[in-house]
């Protein structure tokens, strides 16, 4: 499988280059700057210049068979990122998995209160955007991972990948490690399993 991977510089788009090498697969990495990004040491990374603020330069990518989208908020990022990433992932002709974030738009408060209440705090800012831009990739066609609160840690042996209206509210803040994210995005490129177009991914440490 061909799967390109936008933010691939970012915590978690990284892991899913990494991971997507490993199980095998054909991979390119869309970065802003192809001069510094540092690819996984294993495997052969394409890497291709694309920056979502410019979509009249952003690379064709008919040639994929998924785009996975790990797009986040950079420092020094204004704000309409989101947006921005977003309209280009709604535009592609290919199936697209994004990543989103528990707490934002139609998931508000299926975290649990305390959580809400962290996400608020934490990046208030940022949350009417992530629901817009869920909306756009959403309208889009694509499926968009509702990810809690990310940790370090290695891939869960329990993993897997919860329909946002089967998720159980927890008590206490729910969170999942980056690489299990990783993990599970992957899963659900090669193997799509769910008509739901919202996902929670979970996974004990």
């Amino acid at each position: 499988m061909r799967v390109v991977v936008l933010g691939a510089t970012g915590k978690v788009g990284h892991l899913i280059v990494e991971q997507a090498v490993q199980r095998g697969h054909e991979v390119v990495a869309l970065v802003r700057r192809p001069e510094v990004y540092a690819a996984p040491g294993q495997g052969t990374v394409e890497v291709r210049e694309a920056d979502v603020t410019q979509p009249p330069s952003f690379p064709d990518l008919s040639d994929a068979d998924v785009v996975m989208s790990a797009l986040g908020i950079s420092k020094g990022d204004g704000p309409g990122t989101l947006i921005a990433g977003a309209r280009v992932l709604a535009g592609l002709p290919v199936r697209t998995l994004s990543l989103g974030a528990l707490g934002s738009g139609v998931s508000t408060g299926a975290g649990g209160g305390m959580y809400q209440a962290v996400m608020k705090m934490a990046i208030g800012k940022q949350l009417q955007e992530k629901a817009d831009a869920d909306r756009i990739v959403l309208d889009g066609g694509a499926t968009v991972f509702h990810a809690p609160d990310l940790q370090v840690g290695g891939i869960s042996a329990t993993r897997r990948n919860i329909p946002l209206d089967s998720y159980p509210r927890p008590f206490l803040p729910p969170r999942v490690s980056r690489a299990t994210v990783a993990a599970l995005m992957l899963d659900e490129a090669e193997h799509p399993t769910h008509d739901a177009r919202i996902l929670v991914p979970v996974g004990k440490a």
